[in-house]
């Protein structure tokens, strides 16, 4: 079954966030856009690498009124050292979420039971914590940051603007289509 426009499952997990130790759950995510982020595990290769390219687009995911949530089954308590020891994750300023009993990677469907680790996953989700947009992918890809800014601003324009639809390689302020028979066939 799909996980798009189903709502968050209720969880309640603990984050590293701005040298703090906090609580986060599907409540506490309503009221704004959020970015899920699944990684496999803190202390990894490509890990840094995205946490790193999601802090360098920070400002811009704010100024969309949008959180980032990076989890990965560590707990909160690795995330700290993590967050201490590696320049990459040092820059982040958004939650760094600890998943050991693997309830959030269960919900949204991206725990490999056998190994213990998310696959990289990647959820938009609307303020009503209602899920818009899924990738996930296997773990050797590392994503680019700049496509789920993409989709977030496409999920955004389509929130704002009912009956629109986004085309292929839409990017803000690009036309969009408004769906009817006049158009069918004729794309």
């Amino acid at each position: 079954m799909s996980l798009i426009n189903t709502p968050v499952q209720p969880f309640k997990a603990q984050a590293f966030h701005n040298g703090k130790f906090e609580e986060v759950t599907e409540q506490s995510i309503k009221g704004k856009w959020s970015v899920f982020m699944f990684l496999p595990a803190a202390f990894t290769f490509n890990c840094p690498t995205e946490i790193e390219d999601s802090a360098d687009n920070y400002a811009e995911f704010q100024k969309l009124n949008t959180e980032i949530y990076v989890v990965s089954t560590d707990t909160h308590f690795a995330h700290k050292v993590w967050h201490e020891t590696s320049p990459a994750v040092g820059k982040a300023q958004f939650f760094l979420v600890g998943d050991p009993t693997h309830a959030l990677s269960k919900a949204f469907d991206v725990l490999i039971p056998e190994e213990g680790l998310a696959l990289r996953g990647t959820f938009v989700i609307n303020p009503d914590g209602v899920i818009k947009t899924a990738e996930v992918h296997s773990n050797e890809i590392a994503r680019d940051v700049s496509e789920t800014l993409r989709k977030l601003k496409a999920a955004q324009y389509t929130a704002a603007h009912p009956g629109e639809v986004c085309p292929a390689k839409w990017k803000e302020g690009a036309k969009t289509l408004k769906p009817s028979l006049d158009l069918v066939g004729k794309i």
